[in-house]
C-alpha cells in the first residue's frame, strides 16, 4: 500500500497517514488570642530588602500562582530561573511555564516545557513503549469483539478501500483503482494501476455487498477521488481528490499535488459540480472527510501546519486529526487540531458512529504493526478520551484503515492489506459482538491532613489537572478528609488541594499503563502563622542558623539574608519588640562564650537598627553556654551535631498583648 502524501505517491489514498514542605513551625501555646503573620508580606518584605534565595522566590512565586494571579507569579519565578537552576524541582518548569503564557512568552513557556517533559516523561510516539509495556496484553483485553471476512464479491485485484455508509439507497460507496474506462485507460506511473474512482456496492440486511458500479461521471475525474462522506439525508457528499478542478491541476512550490477536500450537493439524479472547502491549500493536504452525526463537525486528517512533527523544511510531514465545525449555512468554522489524539507518527481515516466514537487510523500509538484502528470516545464539550486499540481480528501486523460501523445494526467495514486477500487493499466486512471494554482505568484516593497535626482536613478543595493545566475534575472533602477520582491511564496529572488560610499542596504524577489504584496523600500549611508573646519567631518563620565566622561576630551575607526575616516581620508588625538571645556551645572556657555571645548578639542588634528598626524595640543579650539544650556541658564528650544544636540565636517577640514578660 502507498504511504505518503505527494502525487507520485497518492496512488491510494490512504497516503494521508499511512503504515504513533518544608514545614513551617507554629507554637504550642494557647490559641485563644493569636496573632498571624501573612506569609506573602513577609516574603515580599525579604525580596523587596534586596534578599532572596531558591526558597523564598519558589514560595513567593507559589503564592500568586496558587490564587492564579499567573502574571504576579511570573516575576518571582522568572527570577528563581536566574539563579542555578539545577537545584529547582521539576513542578516549577511547569509553573514557570504556565506564568510565561500568561504574559504571552509562548516560545520560552514551550522550551519549559519541553525540559519539564524531561524529567517526568511525557507521553511522545519515542517513549510510547516505555509508557506502556504491556500493550500487548491491553490490546488482547478488546480482541475477539469482531467477526471479519472479506467481501471478495466487490473486490479487485488492484485497491479496493475507504468505505463509506451511503443510506439513501441502502449502499456502501469506497474507491478503487480498478480499469474503470476500457476506451481510455489511464494508469498511474508509480505502479501501473488506475487512478482511483468512487464505486458503489448494494448491501443488503446483513451487509454483504454486491453489484458494484461506478458511483458518478460528475464526482469522478481523471485523477484520483476517494473517501466520501455523506450526510444524513444523502443530499451532500465530501470527499477526496487531488488538486485538480475545473480542469486545473495545481501543484505546491516544490511541484507536488497535493490532496483537497470537495463538496457536491444532489441535483436531481445527480451531482452538482464538486466545490473544494475554503480551508484547502495548495501547499498542504487536506483529505479523508468524515461528518459528526448531526453534521455540525467534520473530521479529516493534514499535515497543515499546526500538525504533530510538522516542518516546513519537510517534503513530507506526518497527517494529524483535525475538526471544523460546519455552520448552518454550509460555511466552516476555523479547524482545530485534535492534540488529545495525534501523536508523532500519523493518524488518518476518521470516522465518527452515531454513539459518538471517533475511529481512526494511527502508527503513533501501540499497535500490532503498520496502521492500527482505534476508538476515542467523544465528550459532550469536543474533548476525546484516551484512544483505544480495538483489537484482533480487526488490527493485525499490517496496514488496518478506513473503520466505519452502523451502531444500529452492529455491522460495518474496514480496509487492511492483510494477506489472503484479493488485491493490494481489501475491503472487509465485519460484525461487532461486543461493545468496547474498557480498557484502563485509575483509581485515585487519598487523604488531605493538616500539615502540623496530622489531622484530616474538611471542606478542603481538591482538585485533577491535566498536564495542560486544566481542570478534570473536582470535589470537597468532608471530615475524613479522603478524596477518590476515576482517571485514565498513561497520563500525566497534577492532584492538588487548596483551603482558605492554608497554603496549597499538590502532587504531580503519571498514572499507571494498566488499571489500578494508586494513594497521593496531600498535606496543607497554615499560612496564617500562630505567634504569641514570648515565642521565638526563628523557627515561625523558617530562619535558619545565624552563622559568624570563627571568632568573629561580623555578619555574613548568609546570615544578612536570614535576619532580613525579622527585619520584614518587626516592619509589618511595628507594636512588637524583639530580644535578641544568642548562645554557644561549651567547647571553650565559659567567659570567652559569655564575651563572645554578647558581641554576636549586639552585632545583630546594630544590623537591625542600621536597617530601620527603632533601638528601642530591640534589645540583645549573650547567654554563652549557661543555657544548653542538650547534656554537653564541660567535659562532656558529645558530636559536632549535638554541639552544634546549641549554638543558637533566638528572636523572642513581645507587644503582641496576650502574655505578660517573658523569663
Amino acid at each position: 500500500m502507498i504511504k505518503n502524501i505527494s502525487i507520485i505517491l497518492v496512488f491510494a489514498f490512504s497516503v494521508m497517514g499511512l503504515a504513533q514542605n518544608k514545614t513551617v513551625k507554629k507554637a504550642n501555646k494557647d490559641y485563644e488570642n493569636l496573632a498571624f503573620i501573612d506569609a506573602r508580606e513577609i516574603y515580599l518584605k525579604v525580596v523587596e530588602s534586596g534578599y532572596k534565595n531558591e526558597e523564598i522566590l519558589s514560595k513567593l512565586g507559589d503564592t500568586y500562582y496558587f490564587n492564579d494571579e499567573l502574571e504576579e507569579a511570573y516575576k518571582y519565578y522568572s527570577q528563581l530561573f536566574e539563579m542555578d537552576n539545577d537545584v529547582i524541582s521539576p513542578e516549577y518548569y511547569f509553573r514557570y511555564a504556565q506564568s510565561l503564557k500568561a504574559v504571552r512568552r509562548y516560545a520560552e513557556a514551550d522550551a519549559l516545557m519541553a525540559k519539564f517533559n524531561t524529567f517526568k516523561g511525557y507521553d511522545t510516539r519515542s517513549k510510547s513503549y516505555s509508557d506502556q509495556p504491556d500493550y500487548l496484553q491491553i490490546i488482547d483485553f478488546q480482541s475477539g469483539r469482531f467477526e471479519v471476512e472479506n467481501t471478495r464479491k466487490i473486490n479487485s485485484y488492484t485497491t479496493d478501500f475507504g468505505p463509506a455508509f451511503y443510506d439513501a439507497k441502502n449502499q456502501v460507496v469506497y474507491a478503487t483503482a480498478r480499469d474503470t474506462n476500457s476506451l481510455s485507460n489511464r494508469t498511474h506511473s508509480w505502479n501501473g494501476q488506475s487512478f482511483l474512482q468512487l464505486y458503489t456496492s448494494d448491501a443488503d440486511a446483513s451487509g454483504k455487498l454486491s453489484n458494484e458500479k461506478r458511483f458518478s461521471k460528475v464526482l469522478n475525474s481523471k485523477f484520483h477521488e476517494s473517501t466520501p462522506a455523506f450526510t444524513a439525508d444523502g443530499n451532500t457528499v465530501y470527499f477526496t481528490r487531488n488538486n485538480y478542478n475545473r480542469g486545473v491541476y495545481r501543484q505546491d512550490l516544490d511541484g507536488i499535488n497535493k490532496l483537497k477536500i470537495y463538496r457536491s450537493n444532489k441535483e436531481g439524479k445527480s451531482w452538482s459540480t464538486p466545490v473544494e472547502l475554503p480551508f484547502n491549500n495548495d501547499e498542504y493536504s487536506v483529505a479523508h472527510p468524515a461528518l459528526s452525526p448531526d453534521g455540525k463537525r467534520m473530521y479529516f486528517s493534514s499535515d497543515m501546519p499546526g500538525s504533530v512533527g510538522y516542518d516546513i523544511d519537510e517534503e513530507f510531514t506526518k497527517s494529524d486529526l483535525w475538526v471544523v465545525d460546519v455552520n448552518d449555512d454550509g460555511s466552516f468554522g476555523e479547524p482545530r487540531n485534535l492534540t488529545e489524539i495525534n501523536t508523532a507518527g500519523r493518524e488518518t481515516f476518521p470516522f465518527v458512529s452515531k454513539k459518538g466514537i471517533l475511529y481512526f487510523a494511527s502508527s503513533g500509538h501501540q499497535g500490532l504493526g503498520g496502521l492500527d484502528i482505534f476508538a476515542s470516545s467523544i465528550n459532550p464539550d469536543g474533548t476525546l478520551s484516551k484512544p483505544v486499540n480495538i483489537g484482533k481480528p480487526a488490527n493485525t501486523i499490517d496496514d488496518d484503515f478506513a473503520f466505519i460501523i452502523n451502531d444500529d445494526t452492529n455491522i460495518g467495514y474496514f480496509t487492511s492489506n492483510r494477506p489472503g486477500g484479493e488485491g493490494d487493499d481489501d475491503i472487509y466486512r465485519f460484525v461487532q459482538l461486543e461493545d468496547l471494554r474498557d480498557a484502563c482505568e485509575v483509581i485515585l484516593t487519598g487523604t488531605v491532613t493538616d500539615d502540623k497535626t496530622g489531622e484530616p482536613m474538611d471542606q478542603a478543595t481538591v482538585m485533577v489537572m491535566d498536564a495542560n493545566n486544566n481542570k478534570v475534575d473536582e470535589l470537597v472533602t468532608k471530615a475524613n478528609g479522603k478524596y477518590v477520582f476515576k482517571l485514565e491511564c498513561g497520563k500525566q496529572y497534577f492532584v492538588r488541594t487548596e483551603k482558605d488560610d492554608y497554603s496549597s499542596d499538590e502532587d504531580l504524577f503519571t498514572t499507571p499503563t494498566q488499571s489500578d489504584f494508586l494513594d497521593v496523600p496531600l498535606s496543607m500549611v497554615n499560612e496564617k502563622i500562630p505567634v504569641v508573646d514570648c515565642d521565638d519567631i526563628a523557627p515561625l518563620l523558617n530562619i535558619k542558623d545565624i552563622y559568624f565566622d570563627f571568632d568573629r561576630f561580623n555578619i555574613r551575607q548568609d546570615a544578612a539574608l536570614e535576619l532580613s526575616k525579622i527585619q520584614a516581620f518587626m516592619e509589618l508588625y511595628p507594636q512588637t519588640a524583639v530580644e535578641i538571645r544568642s548562645h554557644t556551645d561549651s567547647r571553650a572556657p565559659d567567659a570567652y562564650n559569655d564575651r563572645l555571645s554578647e558581641k554576636r548578639a549586639q552585632s545583630t542588634r546594630n544590623w537591625l537598627i542600621q536597617r530601620g528598626i527603632d533601638a528601642s524595640r530591640l534589645t540583645a543579650r549573650g547567654y554563652g553556654e549557661r543555657q544548653l539544650v542538650n547534656r554537653c556541658s564541660n567535659g562532656v564528650p558529645c558530636s559536632v551535631e549535638e554541639h552544634q544544636l546549641n549554638r543558637r540565636s533566638e528572636f523572642i517577640v513581645s507587644g503582641l498583648g496576650n502574655y505578660g514578660d517573658c523569663d
